[in-house]
């Protein structure tokens, strides 16, 4: 599947040594959503925004993550995991996205609690810091039911 962008830039694959770790300082999580230029709808429950550059941001768990693979790194979740406003608008958005070919940014978030937030715990209550991937330029690659997954690949401009 190719990725179709509104700015110009192009995909290469991952090295095989491109880990979802931080590559800044921890960032506030509005913080994180500015360094593409993207303002949540609400910050108390947005998970997601749209950047003017015409892509999608949104923040995925790091513990959600594949090791790397064939030059890319795929990210795999559920809907059903969790639960609320922000759910929805990221249902929404991710379908659009999947549907339109819209290139995606993310926005990692970290904690050490990973077993609450697989239990669906809120997760606006547990530790956690967040960081960006500005080298990475992805797309939803399928939406099967309730699960998910987002492939990631280096952005052409950031090597």
């Amino acid at each position: 599947m190719s990725i179709r962008l509104a700015a110009p830039c192009r995909s290469v694959p991952v090295t095989s040594n491109v880990r979802p770790l931080p590559t800044m300082p921890d960032l506030a999580f509005a913080e994180a959503f500015a360094r593409y230029g993207a303002k949540l709808r609400n910050v108390q429950w947005s998970v997601c925004a749209d950047a003017p550059d015409g892509t999608l941001v949104v923040s995925l768990w790091q513990h959600h993550f594949d090791p790397p693979k064939d030059g890319a790194i795929v990210c795999r979740d559920s809907f059903s995991r969790w639960s609320g406003p922000g759910n929805s608008e990221f249902r929404e958005k991710v379908a659009r996205a999947y549907e339109s070919h819209q290139p995606v940014r993310v926005v990692i978030a970290h904690t050490k609690n990973t077993a609450a937030v697989q239990a669906g715990v809120d997760a606006s209550t547990l530790p956690k810091t967040f960081s960006v991937r500005e080298d990475w330029i992805g797309e939803v690659t399928s939406i099967v039911g309730d699960e998910y997954a987002f492939r990631f690949t280096r952005a052409r401009d950031a090597v």
